[in-house]
């Protein structure tokens, strides 16, 4: 089911999507600028279809397995801030654990999420940091989010984002982050480092699938 409009990158805006694979009923492109994978937009859900899928997600705060999850990020991002730094978890989800997490170490945290926690006046604030896990592949409009959140940092702020990279397009019609339907953006570390420059952001990748983003003082 190859898209028959010309679509530019949501990612970086650079250049038009080319196709890639197709997979049951999922189309999927390709940006030949910054690697990313993108679900053609005909085959999106519907966005009462993305909540109901999203208040499946157990996020329980006393399940150590979930809390050892998001300690992949925590863990790389905690050493980097000073106690008492104040912070926003974007798409924070049904159940913002990793927020109680970093307030159990000594931060102060602000909530946002379209679904679960849609406060605007988040929004009108600048942050010391930003916690994004399991969030930029969900995003239909990944550039207009980032400008955003750049704009959420105070200059010398962090972006921690947590997202699998997609490294073996030989694998990807079985990966098993490309099954799941409200995934519809999918990055390579090239991609990163491509929005990193757009952003004059200095890019580290302290683990496997999470890059934390440093902007410029």
């Amino acid at each position: 089911m190859p898209s028959t409009l010309s679509i530019n990158c949501p990612v970086c805006e650079r250049a038009q999507l080319h196709d890639f694979q197709t997979i049951k009923q999922q189309h999927y492109l390709r940006c030949p600028e910054c690697q990313c994978t993108v679900m053609a937009p005909e085959c999106h859900l519907s966005s009462e279809q993305e909540k109901a899928i999203y208040q499946y997600h157990d996020n329980n705060p006393d399940d150590p397995g979930y809390r050892r999850f998001l300690s992949k990020v925590a863990d790389p991002l905690l050493p980097r801030l000073p106690r008492g730094a104040h912070g926003l978890d974007f798409g924070c989800g049904p159940g913002p654990v990793l927020a109680g997490m970093l307030e159990e170490a000594g931060m102060t945290m602000a909530l946002y999420d379209p679904f679960f926690h849609p406060q605007p006046d988040v929004l009108q604030q600048q942050y010391d940091f930003i916690t994004c896990t399991e969030v930029l592949e969900h995003l239909h409009q990944p550039a207009a989010v980032l400008r955003q959140l750049d704009g959420l940092l105070k200059p010398g702020g962090l972006l921690a984002v947590m997202t699998c990279f997609q490294t073996d397009d030989t694998r990807f019609a079985s990966w098993h982050y490309r099954r799941d339907l409200t995934h519809v953006v999918f990055y390579k570390e090239e991609t990163l480092e491509l929005i990193a420059k757009q952003h004059q952001w200095i890019l580290e990748v302290p683990r496997k699938d999470v890059a934390i983003f440093t902007k410029a003082e």
